[in-house]
């Protein structure tokens, strides 16, 4: 499409990499926080791909959490077999994804990262992630998100 945004066309190219056909939707009114795409697409808040950049023993690992859980930061840092989890930069994150915080979709990103993924999710027929920027989004089934990250489900959720 002419008028989409070029991070959109770099996540449609990699899904149809991994054999998957997405459409993302616009939504001019944002939905950089959960809450906003859950609004904007009209779902549960649970349907929300939350993409979560964190620096694990100073590897980056990215965690896919459900828009309904906050991420439980020593969890994520056992699941990578580390000890400490940290937040990173904006700058960090754009380096590691190439895309903004906000918009960081599950696959196409700049380096290869390791993927952990909240089970919350694989309850629902769909969910929505980030298409690439703070307006786009798609919709995709949780098995299929599983498959084309190569993410590892396990608890991520913040009792």
């Amino acid at each position: 499409m002419a008028d989409r945004h070029p991070n959109v066309d770099r996540v449609v190219a990699a899904a149809r990499e991994l054999g998957l056909e997405i459409e993302p939707r616009t939504f001019p009114e944002g939905t950089k926080t959960a809450q906003d795409a859950a609004d904007a697409i009209g779902v549960a808040l649970g349907q929300i791909v939350k993409s979560l950049i964190f620096g694990v023993d100073g590897e980056m690992v990215l965690a896919y959490v459900s828009g309904a859980n906050r991420l439980d930061e020593q969890l994520l840092a056992a699941a990578a077999g580390g000890s400490a989890c940290e937040r990173v930069d904006a700058d960090a994150v754009r380096g590691a994804t190439g895309f903004p915080i906000g918009g960081v979709p599950p696959f196409g990103h700049a380096t290869s990262l390791r993927i952990f993924i909240d089970p919350d999710l694989l309850q629902y027929d769909e969910v929505w992630a980030a298409a690439g920027t703070w307006h786009d989004v798609f919709g995709i089934e949780p098995d299929r998100l599983v498959e084309a990250s190569g993410g590892v489900v396990t608890d991520l959720k913040r009792a």
